[in-house]
């Protein structure tokens, strides 16, 4: 399958399936007790937000090693928004599993984009 090259970040599959993560965990938060506001929900949309942002940010560096800075951050932030989701669940504050497998599919998609990333020498 011959694709053209992405010309915005808003092209990329992993950024489109990572910006709706960031919509559903909003959804998701929206409903925690007034008492998270400043804590727990706070905490999991800033995690979730650095994932596609970094993508749109390292989309346009250059150099590969920038590039996969970027990516690498993103991943962090998905296991911090993984542990967030878990913690979410584990209060009683709603069941994440869905998040969940939303998460890992952008972190299998990421994964392959650095390893496109790194062999395009």
């Amino acid at each position: 399958m011959n694709r053209e090259p992405a010309k915005s970040f808003q092209d990329l599959v992993i950024w489109q399936k990572a910006h709706q993560l960031v919509l559903d965990i909003y959804r998701y938060s929206d409903r925690f007790p007034a008492k998270e506001n400043h804590c727990l929900t706070s905490q999991i949309r800033r995690a979730a937000i650095s994932v596609p942002a970094n993508i749109a940010e390292g989309f346009k560096k250059r150099g590969r090693p920038d590039k996969i800075r970027f990516m690498n951050i993103s991943q962090g932030s998905l296991e911090e928004a993984r542990y967030y989701l878990i913690l979410a669940s584990d209060l009683g504050y709603g069941d994440s599993s869905v998040l969940l497998g939303q998460l890992d599919v952008v972190s299998r998609m990421l994964g392959g984009y650095i390893a496109a990333i790194k062999a395009n020498s």
